[in-house]
């Protein structure tokens, strides 16, 4: 049996495909368009809980932020590995292997006024993204302040993803 080129890289990193976080309002997780998976934001939350609250700039420091944008990104390839295992009837974290090419992450971050960082906060949304999918993280990117995120969380990410 093969083995997941994703498993093997989140096992190299030590990190562990969490479970696909409960909508918070009326919507799933992620959906699926021709070759295309959309992600809903996901929140940094870590087995249910959100890690943090507040605005970056005043309540979290840059690099407690830029660690919430990892912690989202791996929430939102939880909810694309979730997707994609559905439709086939595998894991999630093997399902994950089915992709080809991060297209888009979308990374919003909620704001003191005077904040100008946002690119290097959402970072670790990017930086884990390659670090798991090594050349198929590779994306563009949009890195938007925003006076206030759901639940009060300090970051939200949202990906598009290209699969086999």
């Amino acid at each position: 049996m093969a083995t997941s080129r994703v498993a093997d890289r989140l096992a190299e990193l030590g990190l562990t495909l969490p479970d696909v976080a409960a909508p918070v309002a009326a919507y799933v997780p992620a959906v699926r368009s021709g070759a295309h998976v959309w992600t809903s934001g996901q929140l940094p939350f870590v087995a249910g809980t959100l890690a943090a609250t507040g605005k970056v700039g005043a309540d979290v420091d840059v690099e407690t932020a830029t660690d919430l944008a990892r912690t989202a990104a791996l929430n939102a390839l939880a909810a694309v590995g979730a997707l994609l295992a559905a439709e086939e009837g595998g894991d999630p974290v093997a399902a994950l292997d089915r992709v080809t090419r991060v297209v888009k992450v979308v990374g919003f971050v909620a704001s003191d006024a005077g904040f100008t960082a946002q690119p290097a906060v959402v970072n670790g949304a990017s930086h884990l993204l390659h670090d798991v999918l090594g050349e198929a993280g590779v994306h563009a990117r949009s890195a938007v302040g925003v006076a206030v995120l759901p639940l009060d969380a300090p970051v939200e990410v949202e990906l598009v993803v290209e699969t086999a």
